[in-house]
């Protein structure tokens, strides 16, 4: 077992599985759009709320949304369907996380196997009462899902920070 560790980091490190949390909610007909099924921000708000309480469980305290990404409807999710939303924190740095979650669904009076239905990548920012950013406690990366994890969340961080200097470079061009 490894862990990444940081000077500044804030608390104890601690592996995903102690802030990885599961959500669960029936679709109604409240959450459906004009083509019958349910509203993708419906998804997205459920996929944002439990990215929340994974960062502020992990880091001790308030945590806001910087950026969702690569975020991937895969099969439409319908009223009566049971929506479970899985997440858990992929990557730390000294205020931020990335927070892996996966939207699997079923029907509410079936016994069937789960179908993913939706998965997404969220950057949280640890923040203190006054909004700035604070240090957040290293990740433990034991299992090999986690190493593979972390791995990937630091490529799609590198992505996020080109992506982010070639759109301001072009926009002072």
């Amino acid at each position: 077992m490894t862990t990444l560790d940081r000077p500044d980091a804030a608390g104890t490190a601690r592996p995903p599985s102690a802030s990885r949390v599961t959500m669960s909610s029936i679709m109604g007909p409240q959450d459906t759009n004009l083509m019958g099924t349910v509203h993708g921000g419906v998804i997205l708000k459920l996929i944002d709320s439990v990215a929340g309480v994974v960062a502020a469980r992990h880091s001790e305290g308030p945590a806001v949304t910087a950026s969702m990404d690569e975020t991937a409807f895969l099969v439409a999710v319908r009223v009566g369907d049971v929506v479970h939303v899985d997440a858990q924190i992929t990557w730390t740095g000294r205020s931020s996380m990335e927070v892996a979650v996966k939207v699997t669904a079923d029907r509410w009076d079936e016994s069937v196997p789960a179908t993913t239905v939706a998965t997404a990548h969220l950057v949280m920012v640890a923040v203190d009462d006054t909004g700035s950013p604070r240090p957040v406690p290293p990740l433990v990366i034991g299992s090999d899902a986690d190493v593979r994890r972390s791995r990937e969340a630091e490529i799609r961080r590198t992505h996020r920070l080109a992506l982010r200097s070639a759109l301001r470079d072009a926009a002072e061009a």
